[in-house]
């Protein structure tokens, strides 16, 4: 790989949703100089097990027959985000999707197909319950990424248990995958790994390069066109999360190492203005023996219990909008950490939670950690997770009855698309009727902090005075996401960041 201190047109800070911009930037004829901060490409967005994007519309859906209109997603989407979000913004993101696909899919070597995903808020107007509006990248053998063989961060079994790394690139991985075998034969990209961003250069005004640190030495990369900033979020950083009211902790969540906000610090610096930095994208979180809670979803039976041994939330909604709700309990005092995920042995010890972002360790682990605690009645169970006995066995009597009857008529468990996802269409609720009784702990994870810097449709990040700042452009978790403090579908995040990108260089190149 190129040695640093050098001119290029486009400086692209961080590797996951950033490769798009890398890419259009190559591909348009501009030469890239592409920085990542850890010793892996990918960021994030490798860490993703589907790695989907929420693009309506898009070629690979109406080759399938979609009959969805962008009218209709539009529709959809600003009646989840609201005016959280300029309008311009969310149209950009709605509209654009299909466009980007059609300019990938112009080149042979990206490949995509349909993953049906139902959108998060199934009961709002022009949401799709078959899923019509995600898809992913199609798999790709590592050998095929040429110089970046062997060089894709991911995935999480590699790097939290010690699993062995798949030769088949999928999901996120892919994704990226597949953006740095389109460059990897390209000489006008220059990639760099263990390079960090310090500080950005501006020159009466304007943006024309940055300081980075590379093996401990800080060098300078001057870019002519502008500098684009996808480096995630800064969930990693304890002391940001707390100067901004982000809740939770940097163990829980399941974004890149790296991502401890210098892309943020460093645009602040230059007058930047920011947006939605006190929010993430929230999940519940299976506590693992190590400690940490991990995103978790696929919740197909047994029911989320407070420290009064009551239901508090729709255990099986969309993970962003359980993981909000049982913030705001926690926030009220009423759920504490960890709370309980109580069901029964049915279906034997291990919890009825179908996708845990990290595989299960052996049992016994959980079992000695405490975090996997049974007994022999409802009784004995409320004792060994400390809630009221009485509480416990009233909230097991009504769940199994609202189960009898085929209706929650409390949360709602089940009347939404979503809800059903994991379960064949059938309802996620089973009776609590099986001993021994069991319980299981759980957190709070988030996939990342959605505050950033604020954008224009450019992907210009804006001043304070809501002017652009020329030659700066942000996109991914650094950008104010567009969805504000919703998440209206699957694929959003990774979506919104690889269309920022790409939007970003389109307007370099066009300057």
């Amino acid at each position: 790989m190129k040695a640093l201190d050098e001119s290029v047109d486009v400086l692209v800070v961080g590797s996951g949703g950033g490769v798009a911009g890398a890419y259009t930037a190559a591909r348009e004829g501009l030469s890239v100089a592409l920085i990542e901060a850890t010793d892996r490409f990918g960021g994030t967005t490798a860490y993703s097990g589907g790695g989907g994007m929420w693009f309506p519309c898009n070629p690979v859906l109406v080759r399938a027959g979609s009959d969805d209109t962008i009218e209709a997603a539009l529709a959809y989407f600003r009646a989840v985000v609201g005016d959280r979000t300029p309008a311009a913004l969310q149209e950009t993101y709605v509209r654009g999707g299909a466009a980007l696909i059609e300019y990938l899919e112009a080149d042979e070597r990206f490949a995509f197909k349909i993953l049906p995903w139902p959108d998060y808020y199934g009961t709002v107007d022009g949401a799709r319950a078959d899923g019509m509006r995600h898809i992913v990248s199609r798999a790709i053998p590592d050998d095929r990424l040429g110089r970046f063989q062997g060089l894709v961060r991911g995935p999480l079994d590699h790097e939290r248990l010690g699993a062995p790394t798949p030769d088949l690139l999928t999901g996120g991985r892919a994704l990226v995958g597949r953006f740095l075998a389109a460059m990897a034969g390209e000489s006008n990209v220059a990639a760099h790994l263990s390079t960090r961003l310090v500080e950005l250069l501006v020159d009466d005004g304007r943006v024309i390069g940055a300081v980075v640190e590379h093996q401990g030495e800080r060098q300078v990369i001057r870019a002519r066109r502008g500098v684009l900033l996808a480096a995630g979020g800064f969930e990693q950083n304890a002391a940001m999360r707390a100067e901004y009211g982000v809740p939770g902790a940097t163990s829980d969540t399941m974004g890149s190492p790296a991502n401890v906000g210098l892309a943020h610090r460093a645009a602040i610096a230059v007058g930047a203005a920011t947006d939605l930095m006190d929010q993430a994208w929230w999940s519940p979180g299976l506590i693992h023996p190590d400690g940490r809670a991990a995103f978790a979803l696929g919740i197909t039976g047994g029911m989320f219990v407070d420290r009064a041994g009551r239901r508090f939330v729709n255990e099986s909604a969309a993970y962003d909008r359980s993981g909000r709700e049982i913030l705001r309990a926690m926030a009220e005092g009423r759920v504490g950490t960890p709370f309980w995920l109580v069901y029964d042995s049915r279906a034997g010890e291990q919890p009825p939670v179908l996708a845990t972002n990290v595989s299960y360790a052996p049992t016994d682990e959980y079992r000695s950690a405490g975090l996997w605690r049974e007994a022999a009645t409802l009784v004995e169970l409320a004792e060994v997770i400390e809630v009221p006995e009485d509480g416990l066995a009233k909230t097991v009597r009504r769940f199994n009855d609202l189960v009898a009857r085929g209706v929650d008529e409390d949360f709602g468990r089940g009347g939404e698309p979503f809800d059903l996802a994991f379960t064949g269409g059938a309802a996620p609720m089973t009776a609590i009727d099986t001993p021994p009784y069991r319980a299981a702990a759980f957190g709070v994870s988030d996939l990342g902090t959605k505050g950033g810097l604020r954008t224009d449709a450019h992907a210009r990040v804006l001043d304070v005075s809501g002017d652009p700042i020329p030659g700066l452009y942000a996109a991914g978790n650094t950008m104010a996401a567009v969805s504000g403090e919703a998440y209206p579908g699957g694929g959003n995040p990774i979506g919104a960041s690889l269309l920022f990108s790409h939007l970003a260089a389109l307007h370099m190149a066009g300057g």
